[in-house]
């Protein structure tokens, strides 16, 4: 599996100061390389695939596969300001932040808010999931990879901290974990001195179940599903409707899109 990517190389960029467009359509040691391809074919080892148009879990002997990609969609207009239901639901299933809050903090999702003459919308910020990821492009182990079904990861194993992926992310959407972690959860390890960002729940969408982020949200302004199947939601629901994603400009080809704004 080849981590290298064709990307866009650049400081980060905060969501708050982005522009939304309407969206047309290593250094590795060569002995180690081995123990690499190993770890990551195990790490992408569950997947997914259709019955009957319904993505159900597939064995764990089987890899992902291309034709399915897993896309967000989020629905600015149900997105009620103040809301952090996502938020809340992302940092109880990965363990992430505490009490109070340090600027140091890991975030994996973040409410953002955007002003005109006319109006504010609320809406989440998280990975985009790039087709194209700058992260991958200048990671020097392998430790940021996407898999084939479109999710972009960090295997901690093999993260150095070296934080290149964080300034190359467009989208300001990695944390770096700057102190010892307690009380992990068991299908998220986490540790110090690692980089790490919203993986569209991958361990729950194995098992046939939905980001905790689109569960949680009590005004349905979140939509999850396969870009690949014009009969899914998602994909009736971006050909009815003109949809945005973050810096298309930057051709990274998101897998995440924004409506309503």
């Amino acid at each position: 599996m080849s981590n290298t990517t064709q990307g866009i190389r650049g400081s980060p960029v905060a969501a708050e100061n982005v522009v939304f467009k309407t969206t047309p359509e290593s250094a590795t040691d060569p002995s180690r390389r081995g123990v690499l391809t190993g770890a990551l074919a195990l790490a992408v080892a569950p997947g997914v695939f259709l019955i009957g148009g319904r993505a159900v879990a597939k064995p764990n002997d089987q890899p992902v596969s291309e034709s399915v990609r897993w896309g967000l969609l989020v629905d600015a207009s149900r997105c009620a300001e103040g809301c952090s239901d996502c938020v809340d639901a992302c940092r109880e299933e990965h363990g992430w932040g505490g009490a109070g809050g340090k600027p140091t903090d890991p975030q994996w999702i973040r409410k953002v808010s955007l002003k005109d003459r006319t109006r504010t919308v609320s809406l989440p910020v998280m990975c985009q999931h790039c087709e194209s990821p700058p992260c991958v492009d200048v990671c020097p182990t392998g430790a940021s990879f996407r898999r084939a079904d479109g999710i972009v990861l960090v295997d901690r194993h093999i993260c150095i901290g070296c934080r290149y992926c964080m300034m190359a992310c467009p989208y300001n959407a990695r944390s770096f974990v700057h102190e010892d972690i307690e009380g992990q959860k068991p299908h998220m390890p986490r540790g110090k001195g690692c980089v790490e960002s919203c993986t569209l729940c991958a361990h729950r969408v194995d098992r046939d179940q939905q980001p905790a982020c689109v569960e949680r949200c009590a005004h349905e302004a979140l939509v999850f599903g396969n870009l690949n199947d014009p009969e899914s939601v998602i994909a009736q629901r971006l050909a009815g409707q003109t949809s945005t994603r973050i810096r298309p400009d930057l051709k990274t080809n998101p897998g995440v899109y924004y409506q309503g704004l």
